[in-house]
């Protein structure tokens, strides 16, 4: 979701705690699945999960503020996240590569 479509949906005069409601639970559903997964790719989207529940906060706060600077941080933030998507999946794909599994519980040490 981008910035400018999340203020279109701020605008529509639902209250903010339901969009804070929904940003803890996409950040709660997130953190579940990072700690309960064993797959890599699982555990990277659950990590992507978290990011965006963490932009929903800042453009959530920064239109209740009428300031530019959560939308600001909000920008970073998937700045961040398409870098570690970048690197991420090659790292994923190395790992795949070199040990044909994706388990986490499988890549415990990094020798072969």
């Amino acid at each position: 979701m981008e910035p400018a479509d999340a203020l279109k949906l701020l605008n529509s005069g639902v209250p903010v705690s339901w969009y804070l409601t929904l940003s803890a639970i996409l950040f709660a559903v997130g953190v579940a699945g990072f700690l309960f997964r064993r797959n890599i790719i699982t555990v990277f989207m659950c990590i992507e999960l978290m990011l965006n529940a963490v932009n929903l906060s800042f453009i959530t706060f920064a239109h209740q503020h009428r300031q530019a600077s959560g939308q600001l941080f909000a920008f970073f933030v998937m700045v961040v996240a398409a870098a570690e998507a970048a690197v991420g999946l090659a790292i994923i794909l190395t790992v795949f590569r070199n040990r044909s599994t994706l388990n986490i519980d499988e890549i415990n040490t990094l020798k072969n």
